[in-house]
């Protein structure tokens, strides 16, 4: 029994070693990324009426006989240095994309990119939103509808494009804009919440293994990973989910007045074409299809915010996010 009890020591005292290891180099790696890599960014801009002649003119170059495909390149640089001229007087349109996970990655680069276009926008300029995302933690889907909404105070008309996806706080992201427009089969709705999370309590009791924590506030912790989860509990996170589900409705409803939140907010999903008749979105067609109308109005630009990350950055993220995941349990998702 006491060279057990010994070596388990040793063991643990050997785990406790490399743990205290991890930790400091962790450590290290956040204090390098935060001093090198805080204003690494930057916005990048590119021309979509010329992406698209460009992609034009690789077909007719071999389509067209050779003396017709020089007079188009004529043409072509005669419309461009007049679109140019023109660039003042006529309005634009920015494209932006967002991606989403479960966290909302992609909000910090919404953040820039909407910053930037306020920066230079004129009345008369729109936005469009190539938007795709199944929904993810509500609070960080809730900053990303905010960002959109900054747009619509700047009185810039903002149209989101929703190709495949747009779920839960996709759809709420989708909601901030003054229209939406889907594809056919594109998942668009599910406005509801959930949150689940595994529970290592009996596992833990089997082998005699104690979890124990301390809070302070009743409700500081409602529902556990490895402790004993209560009804009162349990009772208390579904008030906090109905709570949530309000806010979503509501915001949707003010948005988008003359749905009908009982028969949509039921946490289901629909094809856009099934949206199109609840009202869910107000036009079926492809972000392809709206860009190419842009562009036949007035001049396109692409805003995109790029940052790499450091080695140290994304070791640094990758552990924050296990380690808050570890924690804490899952926030209610949207």
């Amino acid at each position: 029994m006491n060279d057990f009890l010994s070596n388990y020591a040793l063991f643990l005292a050997e785990a406790v070693t490399v743990v205290v290891a991890i930790l400091a180099v962790v450590a290290g790696l956040v204090l390098l990324s935060r001093r090198k890599a805080r204003h690494a960014g930057h916005v990048e801009v590119n021309d979509v009426n010329r992406q698209l002649e460009a992609a034009g003119d690789t077909i007719e170059a071999l389509r067209l006989p050779k003396k017709a495909h020089k007079t188009l390149l004529k043409r072509r640089k005669a419309e461009q240095k007049a679109r140019l001229e023109l660039a003042e007087a006529q309005p634009c349109t920015y494209v932006i994309d967002f991606k989403g996970d479960i966290r909302a990655s992609a909000v910090a680069a919404l953040r820039e990119e909407v910053s930037a276009i306020l920066q230079v926008a004129k009345p008369g300029d729109e936005v469009l939103l190539r938007l795709e995302s199944p929904g993810g933690m509500v609070n960080r889907y809730g900053l990303a509808a905010a960002q959109l909404l900054r747009l619509r105070d700047a009185k810039l008309p903002l149209t989101a494009m929703v190709d495949s996806v747009a779920a839960s706080g996709g759809y709420l992201m989708a909601a901030a804009a003054d229209k939406i427009v889907a594809s056919p089969f594109a998942l668009v709705g599910s406005i509801g919440v959930v949150a689940q999370i595994p529970n290592f309590h009996r596992w833990l009791q089997a082998r005699d293994i104690d979890w124990e924590q301390f809070t302070a506030g009743k409700y500081k912790r409602t529902v556990s990973l490895f402790g004993e989860n209560t009804d009162a509990g349990r009772d208390k996170l579904r008030e906090e989910l109905e709570e949530i589900h309000a806010r979503f409705r509501d915001f949707v409803q003010e948005r988008r007045p003359r749905l009908d939140m009982d028969k949509v907010a039921t946490g289901e999903a629909w094809l856009g074409s099934q949206a199109l008749e609840l009202g869910l979105v107000d036009e079926l067609a492809t972000s392809d299809d709206i860009i190419r109308a842009a562009c036949q109005r007035g001049r396109v630009l692409h805003i995109s915010y790029q940052r790499k990350l450091k080695l140290p950055e994304r070791v640094r993220l990758s552990a924050q996010t296990a380690w808050d995941e570890i924690r804490h349990p899952p926030g209610p998702l949207g």
